[in-house]
């Protein structure tokens, strides 16, 4: 078992008259986070499985009276793959409200579905938390910083999903069931999704632009959509955590890039197998996309699990001058470049140095990489 950062947090909130909800990606390991948070209490816990019919038939439109006596004697309820329950959101709040002595913990799959079904209902009566794959301040606390550096090119073929780092030997197997269709098959049953094949060939699409700009009305003449299905169809993805975008950052300077974006993958196993590519590094053309892909989306797992509470983006003008990475907090801009290898040491560029004088500059390479993933 290893230990998620987010269990500290998560444990924090217990016992405060709240319900949990855990969501993320599937197979990233929230009904395991579950039960082992529910091992560090001296109390009985009651798991209800959303998977099972006869679950689903008793949480339907339930009775205060009825989930007061299907609950008697347990002190933890957990509910998991909430959204398969029709107005779950009503049910968890007649919890709540009738019995705040009991902690309800909840995960969920589809945001979409499960924000949908509880937002209202629970104002005010929650604490939402996302589980990613693992991160890898995760894996450098279970293995080590000089282990995790010698399975750097690993980590940036295959990624960190749980099943994937646990069962060396098998990546590709366990990627290739992933990709297909389930990682993302609750968008399917969700709105106006027509063409389940539409959102693979989408997919692979950003695959091959991760690092670069994307354009809506180009995407859209790829794959026949027009501009505004296409963006419909990026937001689903985003809500069920399978891809991330950055905006352009844009002040002062007249040539800055003010729309631009960028769409970046939660895992870079799901990435390469999008596009059924997993040749070593020696051997790839995209290893500075692969690079910066899995530098930007780890810094986004430990963004998310610490609260974070800036701003992040790139920054780009129309004479390609450039910066891979930018973080703005405090009055300050915080600007990255990611170079995988060279022997040349990247330097910001004027333009953004003299029109933002308040920043910091910093490389991050594969020798320093570890403390920015870690927010050092």
């Amino acid at each position: 078992m290893i230990n998620r950062l987010i269990s500290n947090t998560i444990k924090q909130r217990f016992f405060r008259g709240k319900a949990i909800i855990v969501v993320g990606p599937r197979q990233v390991g929230k009904t395991t986070l579950l039960k082992m948070l529910a091992t560090d209490y001296n109390s009985k816990v009651l798991v209800w499985n959303c998977d099972e019919p006869d679950v689903r038939r008793k949480l339907t439109d339930p009775t205060s009276t009825m989930l007061g006596a299907e609950t008697a004697g347990y002190d933890i309820v957990f509910i998991d793959e909430a959204q398969r329950i029709q107005n779950i959101g009503i049910t968890l709040k007649l919890l709540i409200d009738n019995y705040p002595e009991k902690q309800v913990v909840v995960t969920g799959s589809s945001a979409i579905e499960l924000s949908n079904s509880i937002n209202e209902p629970l104002t005010g009566r929650k604490y939402e938390y996302v589980l990613f794959p693992f991160s890898a301040e995760e894996l450098i606390l279970e293995n080590s910083m000089q282990e995790e550096r010698r399975l750097l090119e690993r980590r940036l073929i295959y990624g960190s999903y749980p099943e994937v780092v646990n069962l060396p030997g098998e990546e590709r197997e366990t990627l290739t069931s992933l990709v297909s269709s389930y990682l993302y098959k609750d968008i399917f049953s969700f709105q106006d999704v027509r063409k389940p094949e539409i959102i693979e060939q989408l997919l692979q699409a950003l695959a091959l632009q991760v690092g670069s700009e994307v354009s809506f009305n180009e995407l859209g003449r790829l794959l026949g959509l027009n501009s505004i299905t296409v963006q419909r169809y990026i937001d689903l993805l985003e809500k069920s955590y399978v891809v991330f975008h950055l905006r352009s950052f844009s002040r002062n300077v007249r040539s800055e890039l003010k729309k631009s974006r960028k769409i970046y993958f939660y895992d870079n196993g799901v990435r390469n197998a999008l596009i059924g590519d997993y040749k070593p590094l020696a051997l790839r053309t995209d290893t500075g996309a692969l690079w910066e892909n899995y530098i930007i989306s780890e810094r986004m797992k430990h963004n998310a699990y610490t609260n974070f509470y800036g701003k992040s983006y790139f920054w780009r003008t129309q004479q390609q001058q450039e910066v891979d990475y930018i973080e703005d907090y405090d009055g300050v801009l915080h600007a990255y470049e990611f170079k995988w290898s060279g022997t040349k040491q990247p330097r910001l560029t004027d333009t953004f140095a003299k029109n933002y004088p308040d920043h910091t500059f910093t490389v991050v390479n594969p020798d320093n990489y570890q403390d920015f993933v870690k927010g050092i």
